[in-house]
């Protein structure tokens, strides 16, 4: 499939990027996120998350057309079990462990008649901190994915509240990452992004990729999202925040990412 640098100031990429990111930045957990050419900002909310910065993408980066090898290659764990929301959890009690929880909660899918109030909730459900879940706030985030998904229908020319065109998709998977820090409890880590929209059958895939910081906690015998561990990680990451670039690109072995390979 060829791969083409998105255009994220037009109206249709800004939607998509918009629906993917508010899955983790309308809950107030991308804390430091977006392109390098980004000016990123920290939440201050404290222990109990607020909007954060953009998640937007490297406005200009577009892969090389020479392959270089990454030097750093990883099979992440699966888990050991598909909950109800269609989520897979249980990972194990180790960094990759966490890595790969952190890799699967940045995972979506927002196509056919899955939309993007059933992401943001599904991933808000699984995947985030007890110390972090409220009525209220589960009702902010599908109220703003409501509207997310409203302005993403109108964009794709097909009604508020039914499925999108025929082939159309917006998909974002973890390709990379960067460990910031690691505790036998606690993981910070830096996750690199390709995003993806098609607005229908014989539409031209747009393609980008982003950088997030997340930070997890083992809790009740799996890796949650928290707020208070992403605000303890953001020293240490606003320090060293490393370059988007694709695997492939001599540059992402100077960025320190490790390669994602398929779950083992």
């Amino acid at each position: 499939m060829g791969r083409t640098r998105g255009t994220w100031n037009t109206k249709g990429t800004w939607l998509a990027g918009a629906a993917l990111a508010a899955v983790l930045a309308l809950t107030g957990y991308a804390v430091l996120s977006g392109g390098d050419e980004d000016s990123d900002t920290a939440s201050k909310g404290g222990s109990t998350p607020s909007a954060s910065a953009s998640s937007g993408p490297s406005a200009t980066y577009a892969p090389p057309n020479d392959w270089t090898e990454p030097e750093q290659w990883a099979a992440l764990p699966r888990g050991k079990r598909t909950d109800e929301r269609g989520s897979q959890v249980g990972y194990p009690h180790t960094t990759e462990g966490a890595v790969a929880a952190a890799a699967a909660l940045n995972t979506v899918s927002i196509e056919g008649g899955r939309d993007t109030v059933d992401e943001q909730l599904r991933i808000y459900h699984s995947y985030v901190s007890k110390a972090d879940r409220s009525d209220a706030h589960a009702e902010e985030i599908e109220l703003a994915a409501i509207q997310t998904d409203k302005a993403l229908h109108k964009q794709m020319g097909v009604p508020a509240g039914g499925p999108l065109p025929s082939g159309a998709y917006m998909r974002s998977s973890v390709i990379g990452y960067k460990v910031v820090n690691a505790s036998d409890d606690e993981v910070s880590v830096w996750l690199l992004s390709r995003a993806a929209q098609k607005a229908g059958e014989t539409a031209k895939e747009s393609v980008d990729y982003t950088r997030i910081l997340n930070a997890l906690v083992w809790e009740d015998g799996d890796w949650k999202l928290s707020g208070a561990a992403t605000q303890r990680a953001m020293g240490a990451a606003q320090k060293d925040q490393p370059k988007i670039v694709a695997p492939g690109d001599a540059a992402f072995n100077t960025a320190g990412w490790t390669a994602i390979r398929e779950a083992s």
